[in-house]
């Protein structure tokens, strides 16, 4: 196959061999006048490698292999490798809902597909990327027979970087590649808990798979105490306090509907809704004005949304961070459990700690980290690509400077 060729700046050369997927246009020459999604051979000095062109995104490349031009045989290893992966999670019947591919943590940049229950959720994040979409969905058919559809959910770019855009409740472009549409209250389980799953709006694919586990660790730490918990969502960590035994809950998040929804997955799991309590309001308005009045919680969840979809923005995103935490020291008991979470992926997991420090500082605290974690099995990171990591949650304990 006689494929066009881009040109890469040689410095890139060592970073692509160790398997980074990225190059920004600003490192490319060559390929204006390629359009999105056509296969490119890829020159970096005396490397060689093949990726998928795009012409829209800040991300020109995205590199897919160094040995050869990916084509139907080649994707369907690559889902067939992310199906072997997930064994433990299909093993655990009471879990029905997991990342099936990862883009690039699985071989396949600007990628991902979810699995909830019988369906599969698609989404890409750039153009380019449609161009797999066939193959991937073929793959994902001979590996499970007991799939019942498959969709494609088309998110578009907010602000021209490759972060998609998430606003609740907003409608997505959702496609039917094959089978049957999803229901628009689908029920699936994580851990024995029952979850609303809405796949066809609200957030991400339809849940955060992501902290899947990093809930259950919330619920092990729960008993006999008042938690809560702020950008909730549909009240997934809520859900896990409350069967791990908090005497109270409150869930807090500004989005509209998301109250019922919480309520909803409550009584999905027979829970008496006598200890949860939501709060419709902004969570940084709601911990200044618990923290002036004194209202101190023992447990204290703290995931909000993503602060920077661009380095440039990371200061700021550090900043607003800061803040957060610092707001939510000041309502926790001595002794109190915070639990602070950042999907920022700009945002290292040092840089992540030296934020809880300084937030620590200024509330003079003494903060002892109990437990770091990232991301669960089915959101796997390549060794030389540390954007991948882009989850940070700790659980520490808040004590007073004595």
């Amino acid at each position: 196959m006689n494929l066009p060729e881009v040109t890469v700046e040689a410095s890139l050369r060592g970073r692509l061999a160790q398997g980074h997927p990225w190059v920004y246009r600003n490192h490319v020459r060559g390929g204006d006048r390629l359009p999105s999604g056509t296969w490119v051979q890829v020159r970096c000095g005396n490397l060689l490698a093949y990726g998928l062109w795009d012409a829209q995104s800040a991300i020109a490349l995205r590199i897919f292999s160094l040995a050869a031009c990916p084509d139907a045989a080649w994707i369907a290893d690559r889902v067939w490798d992310a199906w072997a992966l997930r064994a433990p999670l299909r093993e655990q019947s009471a879990t029905t809902a997991y990342r099936w591919i990862y883009g690039e943590g699985d071989g396949l940049p600007g990628l991902v597909a979810d699995r909830y229950g019988d369906y599969v959720v698609l989404q890409t994040y750039a153009e380019s990327v449609q161009t797999v979409v066939p193959f991937v969905v073929a793959a994902l058919l001979t590996c499970d027979r007991d799939l019942r559809g498959i969709v494609l959910r088309e998110r578009v770019p907010e602000d021209g970087t490759d972060e998609p855009s998430s606003v609740p409740d907003q409608p997505h472009r959702v496609r039917l590649l094959w089978g049957e549409m999803p229901p628009e209250e689908l029920v699936v389980q994580e851990h024995g808990l029952f979850l609303y799953a809405n796949l066809l709006r609200g957030q991400k694919t339809g849940l955060f798979l992501d902290h899947r586990e990093n809930r259950r660790l919330v619920e092990t730490l729960a008993s006999g105490r008042e938690v809560l918990n702020c950008f909730a969502y549909t009240g997934a960590f809520s859900l896990y306090a409350l069967r791990g035994g908090a005497a109270r809950v409150v869930s807090a998040d500004s989005g509209h509907g998301l109250a019922e929804a919480a309520e909803a997955n409550l009584a999905l799991n027979g829970m008496a809704s006598s200890n949860h309590h939501f709060v419709t309001e902004d969570c940084f308005a709601l911990l200044d004005r618990y923290a002036k009045t004194r209202q101190l919680f023992q447990v204290l969840i703290l995931d909000p949304p993503s602060f920077a979809r661009q380095k440039s923005s990371v200061h700021a995103a550090s900043r607003a961070y800061t803040r957060l935490n610092s707001l939510a020291l000041r309502c926790l008991e001595p002794g109190g459990l915070l639990v602070s979470a950042s999907c920022t992926s700009q945002m290292s997991p040092e840089h992540f700690r030296n934020m809880l420090a300084e937030a620590a500082m200024q509330t003079r605290t003494r903060l002892q980290i109990l437990y770091e974690t990232g991301q669960p099995l089915d959101h796997p990171v390549p060794a030389g690509f540390p954007e991948g990591r882009y989850l940070k949650f700790v659980v520490a304990r808040a004590l007073p400077i004595s």
